[in-house]
């Protein structure tokens, strides 16, 4: 732990506090701190809890995302992005959004055995499928785990369409993969670049690849001929919505094929622990902030209206989407769509060959 201003701040992890869970009729509070004999909150050991599910495709109805399909290897992510909206879901695991969605990450050993039966049942047809709908399936963990390479080499297998976002370089251990899925046009791959400024990222995603780090990720898959996009996201204002340009500029050029963009929402437990959390790391600024973000979404940091909750609304949203649109035009004017091929898709008793 050290400290920033007067205030206590545990390095190497985002959130800064552990709130209770919503699902729990009891709750754990902290009256008089002078009579502990150790720290009421600590800044423990990441612990890994396997899971084995009986499904592994995750299907989403929400007309905001341009993926119906997903896979999430993991649940709870090391990174520790302070603004991540999976840390709600870590709640019906019974954990904490807060410091126990980076210390109690669940993980899935069995998720390719599962994903190849799935893709064998006589009623599944072949949709894009993402990897890290939800946290990211790169994280630390799948350096030990190796889940994530495990689940690429079943859609090599079937030669099935998957999409990719991630913002660590770990995805270049598997460029063998995603060369032979991009041969068929079966791989897209989007990296996340949240901000350039290494003391920001330092707080806002403590256990992640630099700005710059991601940018490399970029130039690489993309001198591998690997589709690749920047996600500029989350924009969050007055933190790193004037690194808009900078960022498309860098990853433009680094070789990526186009941009993508959200706006920050605080949504359920995520309020107050990103309130906490900027009230100690920038408290010279954590009301402006604040205020900011909330005017990109009618004047709260909670927002679930369909088709403005990840792109805002308001002066403030129009300033962002405005900036966002003024550098793809200098910046990336020629951006490509890329549609992944579903004609090489077989299941198991149509398969002559394994490539």
């Amino acid at each position: 732990m050290e400290q920033i201003g007067n205030q206590d701040f545990f390095k190497g992890r985002g959130s800064q506090s552990n709130p209770n869970n919503k699902f729990f009729r009891h709750q754990i509070s902290l009256e008089h701190s002078e009579g502990l004999d150790e720290p009421f909150l600590e800044n423990s050991s990441t612990e890994f809890i396997k899971e084995s599910p009986k499904k592994i495709i995750s299907v989403s109805n929400s007309p905001d995302i341009p993926f119906m399909y997903s896979i999430n290897p993991y649940q709870g992510c090391e990174h520790g992005c302070i603004y991540c909206y999976a840390r709600n879901a870590h709640e019906y695991w019974g954990f904490s959004a807060g410091l126990d969605f980076e210390r109690k990450i669940i993980y899935k050993p069995d998720a390719a055995a599962i994903l190849e039966k799935q893709l064998n049942h006589k009623n599944y047809q072949p949709q894009v499928i993402m990897l890290s709908g939800n946290t990211d399936c790169y994280q630390p963990a799948e350096r030990k785990f190796k889940i994530t390479r495990a689940l690429l080499e079943v859609f090599l297998k079937y030669k099935h369409p998957v999409g990719i976002i991630t913002k660590n370089n770990l995805i270049l251990r598997d460029l063998d993969l995603l060369q032979e899925l991009a041969k068929l046009n079966l791989v897209q791959v989007s990296v996340s670049v949240t901000s350039l400024n290494e003391s920001l990222r330092q707080k806002l995603e403590p256990r992640t690849v630099t700005g710059k780090g991601r940018i490399k990720v970029i130039q690489q898959l993309a001198q591998h001929h690997i589709p690749v996009r920047v996600m500029v996201a989350p924009i969050i204002p007055g933190l790193n919505s004037d690194e808009i340009p900078a960022v498309i500029k860098a990853a433009a050029e680094a070789g990526a094929s186009g941009a993508g963009f959200t706006i920050v929402r605080l949504n359920g437990a995520i309020g107050n622990i990103f309130e906490d959390w900027i009230k100690k790391a920038y408290p010279e600024r954590a009301q402006k902030v604040l205020h900011q973000i909330e005017a990109c979404h009618g004047g709260k940091l909670n927002d679930s209206r369909w088709g403005t909750r990840m792109r805002g609304d308001g002066k403030e949203a129009e300033a962002i989407h405005q900036l966002f649109k003024l550098a793809l035009k200098k910046y990336m004017p020629h951006q490509a769509k890329h549609e992944l091929s579903f004609a090489h898709f077989k299941k198991k008793n149509e398969q002559l060959t394994l490539f």
